[in-house]
This record gives structure tokens, C-alpha cells and sequence, in this order.
């Protein structure tokens, strides 16, 4: 019998190709991969979760590196698929300490999956389902395999939680709202960020956003802020853990993985506000190396840093 998972993600697996100087001088860099709701998969997996995830991969050399690196990480990629089209790369590079960014992911393999390519039987191993705005914007394939899978997890009572991560670069408000809509009424957590508020409800008060999300009857609600902070709502409540000064040398993920430190300790049974902390040092820590996914630190680090700078 197939072991049951905490957290199944879906969404778009890359290539990672990054380097310590500009994408312009650099001739040399390191491989790995990344995605927003896989490295949400892998933050929530290195905080000791049990996690599977969900898209299709090429076909080709890259698609066994994939393969075999999420074995060697523990994730159940059992459900992942091939296909003939090639898999996203993108670059990450340094110049003059500022990321710089180049995305290579136009008809690609994580496009092309579609709601027969899933395993229903599956879905139910799950205490929860993730995705994220960003993966519905794949295609019109992906964005129907994560409004039937969120409708399906509601059925069967197996939370969903969502992140719109409506990156302004493809996804305008319209578009942001449209996907949004489609998973609403399955939507048990939400995640998101103020630049994304003012995207899609043109507000980035946090505040105004809990108060507009939790009226849609969205349970639990984490607004993130820059400036501010995190706010957390929970049973009528809301919390805010402020911000902590850092060092920062590749900020590349560090969103998403809060999303999978915070999923992987609430649903272990932390409270919310210990949840966020938790998830808070991870990516304090995480920030201080390349890559959106390697740069991940282990629970025990994480604990550690945790008691260290929250006591």
C-alpha cells in the first residue's frame, strides 16, 4: 500500500542555471532546478514533511536529471509524466548585486499536462492540495486540472491551499481574478503577497485584504509585506510577525518557500503564529545563498536559527 502524503503540489518544474556574476560574464554556472509551487514542494519536504508532486517533464536529459534528483530528495514524483516538449530553463545571475533573470519557458512540458493525466485515487492520499496562480497561467490544460483538483479535494474534505502569485510579467488584474474565481469557493488557505493585492484588489493593505478574503470565507489568510511584515488570520484573529533585518544574497523563491515551511508546520499541528516564524527563519536563511531551491535549509538549521532570533 502506497504511503499517504501531507502535501501534494501541482505546477511547473525548471531547469536552474545560476552564477555569481552577471549573465553577461558568466561562463561558468551551477545546475539545479526550481519552480514556485516546487520549491514550495521542497521547503515543506525539507521542514519533514511527506510531499508529492504534480506536472509533466521532458522527455529528455534534463527530464532524467529531474527525475532523479527529486528520488534522491525524497519527494514522490510517482504522478509525474513525460513529454515530448522540452523542459523551462532559466537563468539567474549577479550584477552588481542585483538578480537579473532570464526565462526560457514557452511551450514547455509542464504545459501540457491535462486533467487525464492525474490519478484521483492519488489526490486523496493527500491531508492537502497546493497551487498557484502562476501555474494556471500555463495553460489552459493546467489552469483546468487546478480548479478540478481543488473541487475535488473539497468533496472528499482535503484542504487546498492557493497562492495567485500573479507576476505583473503574465498575468494582468483580469486574468489574476479570472483564476482566482475558479478556485475560490475550494479554497481553504490563502497566501499572498501586497504587490499582488494591489494587482488584484488594489490594495495592499493588509488589513483591507484579510478583511476582503476572509469575507469570501477563505479560513485562513497570510498576507505578506516587505515593510510590515507578515499578517496572519485565523479564527477571527490576526497576528503580525514584523520583519527582521538580514543579509540577502538571492532573494530567487523565497516567497514560495515560506508557503511550504508554513503548510508543512501547520499542518503538523504548530499554531499560526508558530507556523509563521518558523517559515520566516527558513527563508531568512534561505536568502543567504543562490538558488531558489538548493539554497533550502533543513528543519533542524531552521529550528535552531528559529529559537536564535524569536526565542
Amino acid at each position: 500500500m502506497e504511503e499517504n502524503l501531507d502535501i501534494i503540489t501541482i505546477g511547473e518544474s525548471l531547469i536552474e542555471l545560476s552564477a555569481h556574476s552577471s549573465l553577461k560574464s558568466s561562463t561558468c554556472f551551477d545546475k539545479y532546478y526550481g519552480g514556485d509551487t516546487l520549491v514550495t514542494a521542497i521547503a515543506a519536504l525539507r521542514s519533514g514533511s511527506r510531499v508529492g508532486y504534480i506536472t509533466k517533464v521532458g522527455n529528455d536529459s534534463f527530464g532524467e536529471y529531474l527525475l532523479d534528483a527529486w528520488q534522491s530528495e525524497g519527494l514522490d514524483a510517482s504522478r509525474v509524466k513525460l513529454s515530448n516538449e522540452p523542459n523551462g530553463i532559466y537563468f539567474v545571475g549577479n550584477n552588481e548585486n542585483k538578480r537579473e533573470y532570464g526565462y526560457y519557458r514557452q511551450k514547455t512540458a509542464a504545459g501540457t499536462l491535462c486533467v487525464d493525466d492525474i490519478d484521483f485515487d492519488y489526490i486523496k492520499r493527500a491531508k492537502l492540495i497546493y497551487a498557484t496562480g502562476f501555474a494556471q497561467t500555463l495553460s489552459l490544460s493546467v489552469r483546468e486540472v487546478v480548479s478540478e483538483v481543488f473541487k475535488f479535494a473539497k468533496e472528499n474534505d482535503i484542504l487546498t491551499a492557493y497562492d495567485p502569485n500573479c507576476q505583473k510579467s503574465c498575468t494582468n488584474k483580469d486574468e489574476a481574478l479570472e483564476n482566482f474565481e475558479l478556485i475560490r469557493e475550494y479554497t481553504d488557505i490563502m497566501f499572498i503577497e501586497t504587490g499582488d493585492g494591489e494587482n488584484m484588489f488594489e490594495t495592499t493593505s493588509a488589513n483591507m485584504l484579510i478583511t476582503k478574503l476572509a469575507d469570501l470565507a477563505i479560513k485562513t489568510v497570510i498576507v505578506k509585506d516587505k515593510y510590515k511584515g507578515v499578517f496572519i488570520y485565523e479564527n477571527n484573529d490576526t497576528i503580525n510577525i514584523p520583519p527582521l533585518e538580514y543579509d540577502m544574497i538571492d532573494a530567487t523563491g523565497a516567497s514560495n518557500a515560506f508557503n511550504g515551511a508554513f503548510l508543512s508546520r501547520f499542518l503538523n499541528g504548530e499554531t499560526a503564529c508558530g507556523a509563521g516564524k518558523y517559515a520566516d527563519a527558513l527563508c531568512l536563511l534561505q536568502m543567504q545563498n543562490m538558488g531558489a531551491v538548493k539554497s533550502i535549509p533543513f528543519r533542524e538549521k531552521v529550528e535552531e536559527y528559529c529559537e536564535k532570533i524569536y526565542g
